[in-house]
């Protein structure tokens, strides 16, 4: 965060939920089971030895950046819609953003990794002791967050270098980049703009296809397959994972791809939401209600110390 440029202010103003307080308890709710549910996820696979593989090592960290994701955000915007006093100090402003976009890159990049494990295991399963190595696995757990951690640090040094002037409210509930390139001046706006925003799409557009390049193989794979029972067993190691990613990109085309025209800020701010808080919330309901062993595990794991504490 060194050397970036608040010169010209010292404070923003986040205005975007200044007209919502009564969402403040059902934000708290889904917050408060997102974080449940990822944390009830990680346990189930730490005490679970049966689980003790990549594809939940993989789980594990996604539940892992969808926590720190929620934690970068949600806090401050619940504490703001009771708040008569929104403001947020430069430096605050700018640690959000890079958290933020961290986080949900991260999420993106092992989205991506989950769907080649998938992919390894259902077309070149006899390798996949060699491909998926606990070293293996790791090594793309950390490569993820490190591609994460570089795309919000390149995100928030481009936006956070420019000149801010004019009005410090931000028509936002978080320090995003769309409402602070409004308020930034100066001839290197335009060219900011087009930078950062090339990144992110080339970024997600790049995960999104490896993805999609995945599951074509896989598809091919499970209709070679010539029994019933075999193509439906294998689909079923990736039907929680294939929810998951149309959910998470689907709302992210949603809110970054819809057309440009006359739309209401609040409309804007609160479609915002399906991506900031109605995806995390979706991802740990959908690994656990879709992904059979989990589930087991979960029942056997919890249910059973619930009874033995009971009796």
């Amino acid at each position: 965060m060194l050397g970036l440029n608040h010169t010209s202010t010292s404070e923003f103003i986040l205005v975007g939920f200044s007209a919502f307080p009564h969402l403040q308890l059902l934000f708290l709710l889904m917050y408060l089971f997102t974080l449940l549910g990822n944390l009830l996820i990680m346990a189930t696979v730490w005490s679970e030895r049966s689980l003790h593989t990549p594809m939940y090592l993989f789980l594990c960290a996604l539940s892992v950046s969808e926590i720190l994701y929620t934690v970068a955000i949600i806090p401050r915007m619940l504490a703001d819609l009771l708040s008569a006093q929104r403001s947020i100090a430069f430096l605050a402003c700018a640690s959000q953003m890079f958290f933020s976009f961290s986080f949900g890159f991260t999420h993106s990049f092992l989205l991506t990794v989950m769907g080649y494990d998938r992919y390894v295991a259902i077309c070149r399963p006899l390798r996949y002791n060699v491909l998926m190595s606990p070293r293996g696995g790791a090594c793309l757990v950390g490569c993820s967050w490190a591609g994460g951690s570089v795309m919000g640090l390149v995100v928030t040094t481009a936006i956070f270098h420019l000149t801010f002037c004019g009005s410090h409210e931000i028509q936002h509930f978080l320090c995003h980049v769309p409402p602070l390139l409004k308020l930034a001046c100066g001839n290197n706006v335009p060219a900011v703009a087009l930078g950062v925003g090339l990144v992110c799409i080339m970024a997600l557009l790049g995960c999104f296809l490896l993805i999609l390049l995945s599951y074509v193989f896989i598809v091919a794979a499970i209709l070679k397959i010539p029994s019933a029972e075999g193509r439906n067993k294998a689909f079923s190691t990736c039907a929680s994972h294939l929810i998951v990613v149309i959910v998470h990109y689907g709302f992210a085309s949603v809110i970054y791809l819809k057309p440009k025209g006359p739309h209401s800020q609040e409309g804007d701010i609160l479609m915002a939401t399906t991506y900031t808080v109605f995806t995390p919330f979706l991802s740990p309901i959908i690994f656990s209600l879709r992904n059979k062993e989990l589930k087991v595990a979960m029942k056997k794991t919890f249910l059973s110390k619930l009874y033995s504490s009971g009796t």
